[in-house]
């Protein structure tokens, strides 16, 4: 009996010495599973901690690729290009990136009053209009003719509202916030008499059949020109000219026109960008002065 236990132990210890001779024992096997490795420890860091393009890049978000862009020429047959997915997918994740002070699905506050609009021209120089419900933006959100061209959905607290297009710019006393419209429209929303009313109103993206028309300024030739874009449906928040085998961004002045001083890009490929950063490319389009030379290009609505 007293042997017993010493021969129990010796087995033990002879179980012991086997199993730690073998290999692939469990007990290291359970311990590689928990264990993770090295590269997964540098991989997850950044994965996690690098924000996607679209959150941590507004200038890169803002321009699509060229996949996303549309191409086509003064004189083209056929119909523009729907945008592509990587398109879309970059305007409903950025917005409109590059929005001035008036955005998309934003609604502002301010007042209404109205103005003898004439023939609906104004200080846009779109030019003369059949479509008499236009508006004068006042100067802070007018942005040095940012908001020239923008369609805004106006509306009373009766619940009455009308549609307008930015043409002209309203001047101090203008507040931030308020809008001159033509007699017509303002007639949409109260009678004359009323004179001012409280209103609220948002930007739209309209569908239209029209598509987008460009001009060159009185004036404009091979040595310097000055470039409008006419007809577009959301807000133009860019324009560049072909240059040297690439493109040259060109300043806006506060009379909504795009200016080359020193003729640079005069009658080469134009690229008008909006503020959701969809491009239209445009070729065919000559230097002549003062002529809407149409386009068979729309942005798309949103």
């Amino acid at each position: 009996m007293a042997g017993m236990p010493l021969a129990l132990v010796a087995t033990g210890l002879v179980v012991w010495l086997v199993m730690g001779f073998l290999p692939d024992g469990k007990a290291d096997a359970g311990h590689t599973a928990t264990t993770p490795v090295a590269g997964a420890e540098a991989i997850a860091p950044t994965v996690t901690a690098s924000p996607t393009t679209d959150a941590g890049s507004p200038t890169t978000s803002a321009s699509p690729t060229a996949s996303g862009s549309r191409t086509a020429s003064a004189g083209a047959t056929t119909a523009p290009a729907r945008p592509s997915a990587t398109a879309k997918a970059r305007t409903a994740s950025a917005a409109a990136p590059l929005a001035g002070r008036i955005r998309p699905k934003a609604a502002y506050q301010g007042v209404a009053t109205f103005y003898d609009a004439g023939n609906g021209d104004g200080a846009c120089l779109f030019g003369p209009s059949a479509d008499l419900m236009v508006a004068a933006m006042n100067t802070t959100d007018y942005e040095s003719s940012k908001a020239c061209g923008a369609y805004v959905l106006v509306r009373t607290a009766g619940g009455a509202s009308v549609t307008v297009r930015i043409v002209n710019e309203c001047p101090l006393p203008c507040a931030p916030g308020q809008l001159d419209l033509s007699a017509q429209a303002f007639a949409k929303l109260a009678v004359p008499s009323a004179g001012r009313i409280a209103v609220t109103w948002s930007l739209l993206s309209p569908a239209t059949s029209d598509t987008v028309s460009v001009r060159y300024k009185t004036g404009s030739s091979r040595y310097w020109c000055g470039i409008q874009v006419i007809g577009h449906r959301n807000p133009v928040a860019r324009l560049e000219v072909g240059a040297g085998g690439g493109w040259r961004q060109l300043a806006r002045t506060d009379y909504n026109y795009f200016l080359s001083e020193d003729g640079t890009g005069c009658g080469a490929a134009i690229r008008v960008t909006d503020i959701y950063g969809e491009r239209l490319t445009i070729s065919g389009i000559t230097v002549r002065p003062n002529v809407a030379q149409p386009t068979r290009v729309q942005f798309a609505r949103h």
